[in-house]
């Protein structure tokens, strides 16, 4: 009985030191609010993402392009509201690369809606 408490005893030691608490990747998600009196003064940009595809309103565009036309539209007081629309086929990875890239622009609201 004794050997048996010692082997549970290291097992537990050897779980406890191999296994990691650390958070590989984190993306903040928040719910849609109540629009603010300013939100319809603010600049909009609609960002359809397909499977193989980006698109910038009528244009596609390649990922490395995304940040300097989103700073561009940017207006020089305010926010630029950009609004996501995930296309069917769209993989929760491609929407999180996608949401990466949108997270080091500064100045913007980014909106994700509901995917078809």
């Amino acid at each position: 009985m004794t050997s048996l408490i010692d082997v549970v005893f290291l097992l537990l030691m050897f779980f406890m030191l191999t296994s990691t608490f650390s958070r590989f990747a984190e993306l903040e998600l928040g719910t849609a609010g109540a629009a603010s009196a300013n939100a319809s003064q603010s600049a909009r940009a609609f960002l359809s993402l397909g499977p193989d595809t980006l698109r910038l309103g009528p244009d596609e565009i390649s990922p490395d392009d995304l940040a300097p036309r989103l700073v561009a539209m940017r207006p020089d007081e305010g926010r630029l509201d950009v609004i996501v629309a995930p296309a069917g086929g769209v993989t929760a990875q491609r929407l999180a690369d996608l949401l990466v890239l949108l997270r080091r622009v500064e100045g913007i609201t980014v909106t994700v809606l509901e995917g078809s």
